[in-house]
C-alpha cells in the first residue's frame, strides 16, 4: 500500500457540529490521491470519535490531561502517513473544494519552504469587530492577493525574537501545512499555546521558508462573550510575551488611542458593509467592549510573569496556569 502523499490532521474534544462541517468540507476536496484523515481525541464526551470513524478518519486517543498544542501535534506528525501534514482546528471549515489543492501547491512557491498556510474568513453573522480584523489582517498579508513568501537573509537568522514579531513570523496550525522533513528537524516547541508562531519562529531561523497562500480560506471564527474574550486575548498576548519578548503598553493615553482606532475602523467597515442606524449604534457599542477588553487581556497577559498562579489560570481562556519562557 502507498504512502499517502497528505495527511489531513486535527486535534479534536467535543467538536460537535463544527467537527460534522469540517470533516465533510475535507472529504469534498478535489484532490489526488484522497488525503490520509487523522484525528486525535482528547477525551471528547460529544460522540465526536464516532463522527470523525464515520468520515474514515483514523483515530488516535489521548487522556484530556495530556493534551497540549505543542505536543499533540507532534504526536499527529509522528502518526501521520503523508509526507505533508495540513493542520485543521476542529470548527475550521474548508471554505471550497480547491482548498486542499491551493494549501499544498503553496511548497513550490519557492526554496525550502516548510510551511503554508491559508486565511480565516468570519462565519455569516459575526459581529463587525471579529469579522473586520480577520478580514482586514489577512488581506494585509497580501495586498496584491498573490501570495507571500517569507524567508530570513543570512544575516537575519540571529536576530532577536522580538525583531521576527508580527507578518513575517505568523503562521497558523488551524489551517496550516507542514512539510514533514523540515518538521523532523524542527518539530513543534513542546508548549501548551501558540505552538504554531513558535514553529515559524524556529523554522525561519533555520533557513527554512514559509508560504501564505490567499486562496486555501478555510471558515473560522470566534464571537466570543465578553469574559472570554478577554481571555482569550490574555493567553494571545502572554504567547507574545513568552515567545517574542513582547509586553504591551500600559500607559492610558496608548489604551484610550488603541480603542479609539479599533472602535474607528469598526465603524467604516461597518458601513462600508452596509449596517445604518440603529444596528450601526449597536455593533458600535459592541467594538467599544470587544476593544477595551481586548487590550485589557493584552496588558495583563504580556505581565502574566508578574500575576500568582492562581490568577493567571483564572484570566486564561484555557485555564493554564504555568509559564514558559524562551
Amino acid at each position: 500500500m502507498n504512502r499517502p502523499t497528505v495527511t489531513v490532521a486535527l486535534p479534536v474534544r467535543d467538536g460537535g457540529a463544527g467537527l460534522e462541517a469540517t470533516l465533510h468540507a475535507v472529504r469534498a476536496q478535489e484532490f489526488d490521491p484522497p488525503p490520509e484523515l487523522l484525528v486525535c481525541d482528547s477525551g471528547s464526551s460529544d460522540g465526536s470519535p464516532e463522527v470523525a470513524r464515520r468520515h474514515g478518519a483514523r483515530l488516535i486517543s489521548i487522556p484530556p490531561a495530556s493534551f497540549a498544542h505543542g505536543p499533540t501535534r507532534n504526536l499527529l506528525m509522528q502518526e501521520a502517513h503523508g509526507d505533508k501534514v495540513v493542520f485543521l482546528s476542529q470548527d475550521a471549515q474548508p471554505d471550497s473544494r480547491g482548498w486542499l489543492a491551493a494549501l499544498v501547491r503553496g511548497f513550490a512557491a519557492g526554496e525550502r519552504v516548510a510551511l503554508v498556510y491559508g486565511p480565516y474568513r468570519p462565519r455569516p453573522g459575526e459581529p463587525v469587530c471579529v469579522a473586520r480584523e480577520l478580514v482586514e489582517w489577512f488581506a494585509g498579508l497580501s495586498p496584491d492577493g498573490r501570495g507571500r513568501l517569507d524567508r530570513l537573509d543570512p544575516d537575519e537568522l540571529g536576530l532577536p525574537a522580538a525583531k521576527l514579531l508580527g507578518p513575517r513570523c505568523f503562521f497558523t496550525d488551524a489551517n496550516g501545512a507542514v512539510d514533514r522533513a523540515a518538521w523532523q528537524r524542527v518539530p513543534f516547541r513542546g508548549i501548551a499555546y501558540a505552538e504554531d508562531q513558535a514553529l515559524a519562529l524556529d523554522m525561519l531561523r533555520a533557513g527554512f521558508a514559509k508560504v501564505y497562500v490567499p486562496a486555501a480560506a478555510v471558515l473560522h471564527s470566534h464571537g466570543y462573550p465578553p469574559l472570554a474574550h478577554y481571555r482569550r486575548c490574555f493567553d494571545e498576548w502572554r504567547a507574545l510575551r513568552e515567545i517574542f519578548g513582547h509586553r504591551e503598553s500600559a500607559d492610558p493615553r496608548r489604551l484610550l488611542y488603541e480603542v479609539r482606532r479599533g472602535v474607528s475602523g469598526d465603524v467604516r467597515y461597518a458601513r462600508r458593509s452596509g449596517w445604518d442606524g440603529a444596528a450601526l449604534a449597536a455593533q458600535a457599542r459592541r467594538s467599544v467592549v470587544h476593544h477595551t477588553l481586548r487590550q485589557a487581556g493584552a496588558i495583563t497577559g504580556s505581565r502574566a510573569d508578574r500575576l500568582p498562579p492562581w490568577l493567571r489560570r483564572w484570566c486564561s481562556l484555557e485555564g493554564r496556569r504555568e509559564l514558559y519562557l524562551a
